[in-house]
């Protein structure tokens, strides 16, 4: 039973009603970007794009 409480002590927990009430307040634009964010792949993807920009790499629009 020691060892469940000190694991418990390390574990980080979320409070589901506030996540709940910030999540229900947030806009549309503001829930589709957390929706990118949270997802792996796009992640990486706008990661690798701003190296890209950041190293002079970009594409101009008229050529993409």
């Amino acid at each position: 039973m020691r060892n469940t409480l000190k694991e418990m002590d390390s574990v980080e927990l979320v409070n589901l009603k506030r996540l709940a009430y910030i999540l229900k307040g947030l806009s549309a634009a503001d829930f589709e970007t957390l929706e990118i964010l949270l997802d792996e792949e796009s992640s990486k993807t706008i990661t690798q794009s701003l190296k890209e920009l950041k190293a002079g790499q970009r594409i101009a629009i008229d050529d993409w």
